[in-house]
């Protein structure tokens, strides 16, 4: 039996029980839900029931408030399958005086907060947390994302001294891409051929069964040729009318199929950093894919620096959301002239600039627009960081500092 690893989101699952009636995990599936919830811990003590079994599905659609009242409390996997449980959890927690904090632990594969009959149904009463596909630290066994917040909390001119006391190996950034962060993958199969049969298995998986859980497609093949294009635009800013004429398909279905794609929690979407001095600044999201292997996969051919974009990106979404108290925004700073930023971290009142290169010899050109967002925000900036694919950490202007992609991830 494969030895499980920990998790970077079970610490705030244990915290969010302690104060929540309902806590909510939610995510991509095959991320580690399921594996989470039933060996995490004190999750593994939970008594615990999935709605992949027909049977218990079955007992949920005649009585859900049956259901839930089985155990004390109670751990219910792929809850979307049948949302009326949700409410039927609001009126069991409202009843309970006083409230009976950690009750029901629900996970499911849809973002549950963009699912119309849960919008208002656990307001008040529920934590809801992403569980990630697994960061590149989580599968070295260390339970944790990059270094983001000692980074936040150490003076930029401490970062080279912080940065070269590396605690991993070294690892090739492509080969990061490829291998993904689903367990299964990334984890157990060993050869990039049985990683593209188990992620074109995914992906029929999630044409045929997923999306029929959550909306009616009235043609599969415009849904996979979607995916695709938007797999081909991986770090660029989203415009749904380009995108549609790639595709063929209308503005209107675009949008409403990367609707689908987000409450999968398949892609993501970072929107731009929008505190605006004296710039005019570029406010579309950019496009990214939630696992790297799977956007690589779908859109063919090799990873570029784009995929290296990604797979900072996903870490720092997976730092963020289990975060306790407020959650760092992860944005992006364009302008209408030119200038760019690929990643901006705003955490309260602390910014952190993040440029990414695949570069193996960065240089000072590479930091323009790092040094241009630092005069336009000024003190608000802890520090800039250049992401690159080189070994060598080095201070490269006041307040910026070039690192291995791996050495911070």
């Amino acid at each position: 039996m494969a030895r499980y690893l920990p998790r970077l989101a079970t610490q705030a699952l244990r915290t969010d029980l302690q104060v929540f009636p309902v806590v909510a995990l939610t995510g991509a599936r095959q991320s580690g839900k399921s594996t989470l919830a039933q060996e995490g811990d004190e999750l593994s003590q939970r008594p615990y029931l999935s709605l992949d079994d027909l049977q218990i599905r079955g007992e949920a659609a005649a009585s859900p408030e049956d259901l839930l009242r089985r155990h004390p409390v109670l751990t219910l996997d792929e809850v979307q399958r049948e949302p009326d449980l949700l409410l039927a959890a609001k009126s069991l927690v409202d009843s309970d005086r006083p409230r009976r904090p950690g009750r029901f632990l629900f996970t499911g594969s849809a973002n549950l907060l963009l699912m119309k009959s849960v919008a208002d149904s656990l307001a008040g009463r529920a934590s809801y947390r992403v569980l990630h596909p697994m960061t590149r630290r989580e599968q070295l066994g260390l339970g944790t994302a990059g270094r983001w917040g000692e980074l936040l909390a150490t003076d930029a001119a401490a970062w080279p001294e912080l940065l070269r006391a590396s605690d991993v190996p070294p690892e090739d950034w492509r080969v990061s891409c490829r291998h993904g962060g689903f367990p299964v993958p990334a984890l157990e199969l060993r050869t990039d051929a049985a990683r593209g049969a188990w992620l074109d298995g995914y992906v029929r998986t999630y044409l045929e069964r997923d999306l029929r859980d959550l909306s009616s497609v009235q043609s599969l093949p415009d849904f996979r040729r979607l995916m695709r294009g938007a797999a081909l635009r991986t770090g660029s800013l989203l415009n749904r009318s380009e995108l549609g004429r790639d595709v063929g398909l209308p503005t209107s279905t675009v949008q409403r199929h990367l609707g689908l794609l987000e409450t999968s929690h398949l892609i993501v979407r970072l929107e731009a950093f929008s505190v605006n001095r004296t710039k005019r600044l570029i406010k579309a999201p950019k496009l990214y894919w939630a696992d790297t292997a799977l956007g690589l996969r779908l859109a063919g051919g090799g990873p570029t620096g784009a995929h290296l974009e990604n797979l900072v990106v996903t870490d720092l979404l997976a730092w963020a959301d289990a975060r306790s108290g407020r959650r760092p925004e992860v944005l992006h700073w364009r302008t209408a002239s030119g200038q760019e930023v690929d990643l901006v971290v705003e955490d309260g009142d602390r910014l952190l600039a993040i440029e990414v290169k695949a570069t193996t010899r960065p240089s000072r050109k590479d930091v323009r627009h790092l040094l241009a967002f630092q005069r336009e925000y000024g003190d608000a900036v802890a520090g800039a960081l250049l992401l690159h694919g080189g070994g060598e950490v080095f201070r490269v202007a006041e307040g910026v500092v070039a690192a291995p992609w791996w050495a911070v991830v």
